[in-house]
């Protein structure tokens, strides 16, 4: 049976703090043989699963946005560990503009062409509950999901929950280094990748008139990937209505 104490022994590592367990994995800040500090995280559902084997091949690609695998096997994954000081939570407080150049500019190098090594979910699926709705409420969001989906611009690795949380600092004292961690492991159209940035923080977000906050971090967006503001803003549409769903 796959447990973090096996892999603490398979991979001769240390703990330096207790496991934290949710729902979906196990999450252990460790030290490798040689004292190099990582994250052991073992993950318990599929869809984690599926993550990790995406970081371990975005790893062996060296696209350098994505946290660095150093071992992955079966539902576990060590990654370098996130040593810089800054946030992007905390940036987006003070310069929203640049939170959401930063998160803009980490999906765009993670959208890469895939290939038959990787297993990915395609957004259609993703996107299921919502093209299967039968809420009046969110019939418009359903038909512009449905427009999207049927005429993709491209089709690309995603993320899948690119937001301030998930793409953190791994540089020192100096300028910050910006990787993205805990993907979803999706394929489909790159536009969909920006969405869920759009509205996150959601303090950050509130506290700036939302629909004044929206409208500018759009603005940043297509600025930075060349992907029109009203694509964009479609896109938005579609998965918030999806994250009602959900929610």
């Amino acid at each position: 049976m796959d447990t973090t104490t096996s892999y603490l022994d398979a991979w001769q590592l240390t703990t330096d703090a207790s496991t934290v367990a949710t729902r979906s994995s196990e999450v252990t800040f460790v030290r490798t043989a040689d004292g190099t500090p990582a994250v052991l995280k073992l993950a318990r559902v599929l869809e984690e699963q599926r993550g990790n084997a995406l970081m371990a091949w975005w790893s062996d690609r060296g696209a350098g946005a994505s946290a660095r695998v150093l071992q992955q096997l079966g539902p576990a994954v060590l990654l370098e560990r996130a040593a810089g000081p800054r946030s992007l939570t905390e940036l987006a407080a003070q310069d929203d503009d640049a939170a959401t150049r930063v998160l803009a500019e980490t999906a765009v190098r993670l959208h890469v062409e895939p290939d038959t090594s990787v297993r990915l979910v395609p957004l259609r699926r993703w996107f299921r509950d919502l093209l299967e709705t039968s809420d009046h409420a969110l019939a418009d969001a359903r038909e512009t999901a449905l427009r999207l989906l049927d005429a993709p611009w491209d089709e690309v690795v995603l993320h899948g929950d690119i937001h301030h949380g998930n793409v953190l600092d791994f540089g020192s004292a100096g300028a910050p280094v910006w990787k993205a961690i805990d993907p979803k492991a999706l394929i489909g159209e790159s536009g969909f990748d920006y969405a869920n940035l759009l509205c996150n923080p959601p303090e950050t977000f509130a506290a700036n008139h939302e629909e004044a906050r929206l409208a500018r971090r759009i603005e940043v967006v297509a600025s930075v990937t060349g992907v029109p503001a009203g694509r964009l803003r479609d896109w938005h549409t579609a998965w918030h209505a999806l994250s009602a769903l959900w929610g």
